[in-house]
Formats: C-alpha cells, structure tokens, sequence
C-alpha cells in the first residue's frame, strides 16, 4: 500500500471522505491513543499537577489532543486539512484550532508553548507536492518558527515514518541547526510490526535535563544500549547521539579570512537551504587598493 504522503498534499488526501473515514476507525482511535501517550511521556512534563499549553502538530481530527486533555493540559492543534478541522470541531474537542502549514511557519509568539508532540505528520514536509515547495526550506522554517515558540527547556516529541535514512537525516540535520538538541528514540528496533520512531528535542543547549529517554523493548520494559546488541546495522538507527555543540571562539589569523574558508561558509549556506551564489575564480579574491 502507498504511502499516504506520496499519493496527494494533505489538504487533498484527507478530502471529506477520507477524514470521516479515518476518525471512525476503531484500529486508527487505539494506534492514535498508543502514540499519544508514549509522545506525552517521552516530553518528560514535571509531575506536579500543573496543566502545561501543548502544541499538536498535525492535529487531525483531534485523536491525539484527547490524551492531552485526559492528562490534564491545554493544547493547541494546528492542521492544513480543513475536513479534518471540521470533524475536530464537530467532536466538540477541547483545543483550540489553527488552520494552517507548518512549512511556512508556526506564526506563534516566542516562547509561549510548554511543550509540542506531532503524530505521523512531519514526514510530510519532505515531499514537494507544489512547484513553489522546497523541503529544505520548508523543514528549515518549521523547525525555527517551532524552537522560537518553545519555553527555554521545552521537549517536542515527533512520531515519525521516515521513508529511508536520508529522509529521516535531512528531518534530524535541520531541527539541529534550528539549535534543537536531541535524537530519535526507537521503541521495539527489531521487531518489524511494534517498531516505531520518535524524534526527540529539547529546545535550548544540551543539558542533564536534555539527555535522551530509553526505547522500549519487547518487555516493555526501557532497553538500553547493552540490552540492544544485535545486528550492528540496526543498532546504529537505535539511536543518534546528542547534539553537543560547544561555543568556541573564533580565532583569525593576521592574514585574515582566505579563500578555503569563504568556500566552507558557502557550502555551509547552501546546506542549510539559502541562495549562494556560485564559486568562481573570483571567489574570495582580495580587491586591489585602487581600480
């Protein structure tokens, strides 16, 4: 069977139809339900009966904000599909709703929201599904807008679907340069059915608060990397390090900045989806004092 997101944009695919279809399903309300709780538990919220403001990318029709509203929180859904959002007001959720792309942006005051989890969504972001689509941009202004409306400290929890691993690295390489830290924690690795992948971040630089939470295993119980042997493959996508980034200062020689590093900053522009223009023999020459 295709994939959901290979076969039309979102605001297409869950058409009238489709939505009711979906928020019918008593197999789509359990697996929902599923994810949703591991999602609120992998945010790690303090226990202190304290409701938090969540932010539920992709929302749909509202299956996931119903967890979050049986912990205890507020929340907010945000989703392209319109029939989606109608069925969500029709079911009388608690959120508060938000027509809109998470490619251009979240359009929220800086940080506002305690905390944010997304079900099957940002995978989404990977397809171009118009001429004016750019899935580098459009990860690069999801995740900016999402670390800039994150309180100092706060977790966002993804439950991806990644189509391949260069897929699931262009996702993890632009939430890192949006100054995220993090990884992806994956619950049951070897068992094909069970298995099943969260991406992890926590806004602001890594700290003991930010370290990454244990995968599930086939007991239910955390794993960790000892009880994870196996194929070497497999454990590599178990999990991906923390970013650790340290702040170093920049030390200039008296030559001042030559060409190998104009190139470096190029390429780093060019890997991060901006508009640099091409290396020439002119690149990073020195003018002359006087023309």
């Amino acid at each position: 069977m295709s994939r959901p997101e290979l076969q039309a944009p979102p605001e297409i695919f869950y058409d009238d139809v489709e939505a009711r279809k979906y928020t019918s399903s008593s197999r789509i309300i359990e697996i929902q339900a599923q994810l949703s709780e591991r999602a609120v538990e992998l945010l790690a919220l303090p226990d202190d009966g304290v409701p938090r403001l969540l932010l539920d990318i992709g929302c749909g029709s509202g299956l996931s904000g119903e967890t979050l509203s049986e912990n205890g929180h507020q929340w907010i859904g945000l989703d392209i599909s319109k029939s989606m959002l109608d069925i969500a007001v029709e079911r009388e959720v608690d959120g508060d709703l938000i027509l809109g792309d998470m490619g251009q942006g979240l359009g929220l005051r800086p940080g506002v929201i305690d905390g944010a989890i997304s079900i099957s969504a940002v995978q989404w972001l990977c397809n171009a599904d118009k001429s004016s689509h750019e899935p580098r941009l459009r990860l690069k202004a999801f995740f900016g807008s999402l670390y800039r409306s994150l309180a100092r400290g706060g977790r966002a929890v993804f439950q991806v679907y990644p189509e391949n691993i260069a897929q699931r690295e262009l996702i993890l390489g632009f939430a890192m340069r949006a100054g995220f830290a993090g990884g992806i924690v994956v619950d049951y690795p070897h068992s094909s059915k069970k298995r099943k992948e969260y991406l992890v971040l926590t806004c602001g630089p890594p700290s003991l608060s930010s370290a990454m939470p244990r995968a599930k295993g086939e007991d239910e119980e955390s794993c960790s990397d000892d009880e994870s042997s196996g194929d070497e493959e497999e454990n590599q996508t178990v999990c991906i390090s923390d970013r650790y980034r340290p702040r170093k200062k920049q030390r200039l020689n008296k030559k001042g900045k030559g060409r190998d590093w104009v190139l470096k900053k190029k390429e780093q522009m060019r890997r991060k989806g901006n508009t640099v223009p091409p290396d020439t023999k002119y690149t990073a020459r020195k003018r002359k004092a006087r023309f």
